[in-house]
């Protein structure tokens, strides 16, 4: 058995016995025949049998151990694919190079996305191993696969494709309108000479592209798309030429001398038609991605030794200063550091209002600034930007494979061979039992039967789909890691809400202010904020915040004192002010009267009740909260009446989970849980036999957001590629979670639609080609109606797909 050698290099190795511990993990794996680790250059160096093992089970097993391969991950533009079968092709060439751990191609978007070791495998093998398999790679973009250099390729492609197609088709109406005999063509147009001349350019130039696609696929002994159009319309020729060449010996032999050419070259035309159109749907399917690409500002107005310079926007670096003026784009994200400005950040947080923004508060690159003019300072600049995170993760997500995927990469991978032998059995059957001239009538339906069996409406089924859905995801402020995630959301049951920072704001506020013994509201917010100035306590900075929105002036602070757990005391004034809780005003003996009623009332409202106290004497009751965000109530009950049983996660106090639920209307709440409990009650959830979806802020709800099957981050761009979510909304708009459920729902209908049609189409196509209606109603199908049907299955279901784009959350 052959024997390879591999090369893997380890992270997470803090020690020799961490060495010690992989060796002898691999050596136990069965097929490893030798493993050796070095502590020192952190790689394994291990011989294997490569009939047993492949790299990705090696790289599992390593995983499992407890550390990890670092992997690169490579997408490559593919030009030449035509079908399910094509792109299957070469996802078997790829994974037989030593050290690719996973290849997927993707037909819709005409990639292929690799991961491997670069210390085993060069990028220049990848691109080799995929041109050897008979198709064109193309360097891969700086920035993405679809970047501009890859739309101009692709343009230029589609302009030589509409040439061919206009030119085969002229071409195909001459020779159509010589072999009808028809009074309309001149008697010259109906000779077989004529007609050879004719045909053989389209055979042969505008069908090169079959013959070299059948070729490719021949040497790797594997069958695709070309294959059948190759054979069946060689076959047509074939017989025509022969009739035109020695019409005597056919007479003879009593099978006519009637030639076909016509057939071949429909069948060529239709089939190139049935391409364009295909290559025009879609180029709207990646619309969304485009539209993405072209979001990004081309320059920047930076601000060096006073002076202002418009510099390409590639040129800018983390700490320049920028000036943004009214109109123009935020050319990448920064800080604002001075003005004001009004920004439209639509097109990636999905939110339609415009957003305020001052000193202090982050601005993100490619958002437009409606009014107002500022300065901000860079912080993030060209793969690090909001933009082009959430570009990668979109093209990740296209670029992977849902499970319902695979269903369609079994059927194609036997579908052609399947096809061919229908096609002989059909072409004997006919020659055994057909009416005369039985070789004319087994080879049209031998060519019919080729021709309407093309398996491109599988292999568009699942991918344009998932295409257009995680674009109209980013669209709408939502990222889908992958099209597995997409896939899930669909099926869940429950889904678990955490609290802080995500039904709620985070961080409290002022809610109620209650005076006593005649102090007025803006006397007691006042005297309050302006003793707890000095304190970073987050309670103190609420009501700071609170009296600096209402315009009202803090003093200054006199023998500040904290009391730990309790509260603080300050001159302000020349009084003696007490901020605190109840125990804080029993030690400075101050008489509450009916106000412990109040504070208990604010307390099962699931607020935070403060007392304050003025020269000794009781002045009033400042409740906080932390308060929910807007539309919560509205996502929940969206939640809810998508059939999801909804609940509430929290390390708070029972009581005041409670009253948070009982306002957004959750019946189940699970309250005093601690951070690393949080995945334990997931994983109860998922005992029962319900699928569940995590959505928490992506701090400590890291292990409940792995462990869910979703997990789904709020971000704010901080967090927009945390590796613990399979999805992650831009904004912090709960109905974000809504949008979510509701496309992966509607993205599974269109997928089951297309698979559906594609199935049925070969179902029912196939046998009427072969002819199973003639012996009752004397009914044959025509190979060029086999490849108009054929053209149009591919382009229905990308038009079915593309039906998407009008999705709209609801």
């Amino acid at each position: 058995m052959a024997t390879t050698q591999l090369d893997v290099p380890i992270g997470g190795m803090t020690c020799a016995g961490c060495a010690a511990r992989i060796e002898n993990g691999l050596r136990t794996f069965p097929g490893i025949q030798t493993a050796q680790v070095n502590f020192a250059t952190e790689k394994a160096t291990l011989h294997y049998e490569s009939e047993t093992l492949t790299t990705a089970q090696i790289i599992g097993h390593i995983a499992d151990i407890g550390y990890q391969v670092p992997l690169e991950r490579l997408t490559i533009p593919i030009s030449g694919m035509h079908c399910a079968s094509c792109a299957a092709t070469i996802e078997r060439a790829l994974q037989q190079i030593e050290g690719v751990a996973e290849a997927n191609v993707n037909l819709a978007t005409e990639q292929a996305a690799v991961v491997y070791l670069p210390t085993q495998v060069e990028p220049a093998a990848l691109r080799q191993a995929i041109r050897s398999a008979g198709y064109e790679p193309h360097d891969t973009h700086t920035e993405l696969a679809t970047g501009p250099s890859t739309e101009t390729r692709k343009a230029a492609e589609h302009r030589t494709l509409a040439r061919h197609v206009i030119a085969s088709a002229i071409l195909s109406f001459f020779i159509f309108m010589g072999s009808m005999a028809s009074a309309l063509a001149p008697s010259w147009l109906q000779h077989p000479y004529v007609l050879l001349l004719l045909a053989t350019p389209v055979q042969f130039w505008f069908g090169r592209p079959f013959y070299q696609g059948f070729w490719a696929a021949l040497k790797h002994k594997t069958a695709d798309m070309n294959t059948l159009v190759a054979i069946g319309t060689s076959a047509a020729y074939g017989y025509s030429l022969a009739a035109t060449l020695i019409p005597d010996t056919f007479e003879r032999l009593g099978m006519g001398s009637h030639v076909y050419f016509d057939t071949a070259a429909m069948i060529i035309t239709l089939i190139l038609l049935g391409r364009l159109l295909e290559a025009r749907a879609r180029g709207k399917t990646s619309a969304a991605m485009r539209q993405l690409m072209g979001l990004r500002a081309v320059t920047a107005r930076v601000l060096r030794d006073d002076t202002e310079l418009d510099v390409p926007v590639e040129t800018v670096q983390i700490g320049d200063l920028l000036r943004v003026r009214p109109g123009e784009k935020v050319p990448v994200d920064g800080t604002l550091v001075s003005g004001h400005g009004v920004l439209n950040e639509a097109m990636l947080t999905g939110e339609s209002l415009p957003v305020d923004k001052g000193p202090g508060e982050d601005v993100f690159g490619a958002t437009l600034n409606s009014t107002g003019s500022f300065t901000m300072r860079a912080t993030r600049v060209g793969q690090g930007t909001m933009l082009s995170q959430i570009i990668r993760m979109v093209e990740a997500a296209q670029g992977s494979k849902a499970p319902i995927q695979r269903l369609a990469d079994v059927v194609a991978s036997w579908f052609v061979p399947i096809v061919l032998g229908l096609a002989v059995l059909t072409f004997l059957i006919w020659v055994v039992l057909g009416p005369p001239p039985v070789l004319t009538f087994a080879l049209l339906n031998f060519v019919a039967v080729l021709i309407i069996a093309c398996p491109c409406a599988l292999g568009l089924a699942t991918p344009t789909a998932i295409m257009v859905g995680t674009g109209k995801g980013a669209e709408h402020g939502v990222l889908f890691k992958n099209s597995a995630s997409l896939e899930t959301a669909h099926k869940l049951g429950a889904i678990i809400l955490d609290k802080t920072g995500t039904l709620t704001r985070g961080q409290p506020v002022v809610t109620d202010i209650l005076p006593h013994h005649g102090y007025r509201e803006s006397d007691v917010l006042r005297l309050a904020a302006s003793a707890e100035q000095g304190s970073e306590h987050p309670l103190a900075q609420a009501l700071v915040e609170a009296a600096h929105n209402q315009g009202l002036t803090c003093s200054d602070v006199q023998d500040f004192k904290v009391m730990p757990g309790h509260g603080i005391r300050a001159a302000v004034d020349a009084h003696t002010v007490w901020v605190g809780n109840h125990t804080l005003m029993q030690m400075a003996e101050v008489p509450l009267d009916k106000a412990d009623e109040t504070a208990t009332r604010l307390a099962e409202a699931g607020k935070t009740p403060i007392f304050i106290a003025i020269d000794g004497r009781h002045a009033g009751v400042i409740a906080l909260a932390d308060t929910l965000k807007p539309h919560a109530k509205e996502a929940v009950a969206a939640l809810r009446g998508l059939g999801l049983e909804v609940l509430m996660l929290t390390g708070d106090h029972r009581r005041t989970a409670g009253a948070i639920a009982d306002e957004l209307g959750i019946g189940h709440v699970l309250a005093e849980v601690l951070p690393e409990d949080k995945a334990r009650q997931v994983q109860q959830l998922q005992a029962a036999g319900q699928r569940v979806a995590m959505v928490g802020d992506g701090i400590n709800d890291a292990p409940a957001l792995a462990q869910a099957d979703i997990g789904i981050a709020i971000g704010t761009g901080t967090d927009i590629a945390m590796e613990t979510a399979d999805c992650t909304l831009v904004s912090d708009d709960l109905r974000g979670i809504v949008t979510a459920i509701q496309l992966s729902r509607r993205t599974m209908r269109t997928i089951k639609q297309n698979l559906f049609w594609a199935f049925i189409y070969n179902v029912v196509g196939i046998p009427l080609a072969a002819g199973v209606l003639y012996p009752v109603f004397g009914v044959l199908l025509s190979p060029v109606f086999a490849a108009a049907a054929m053209a149009m299955s591919s382009v229905s279901v990308l038009s079915n797909s593309l039906r998407l784009r009008r999705f709209r959350p609801s």
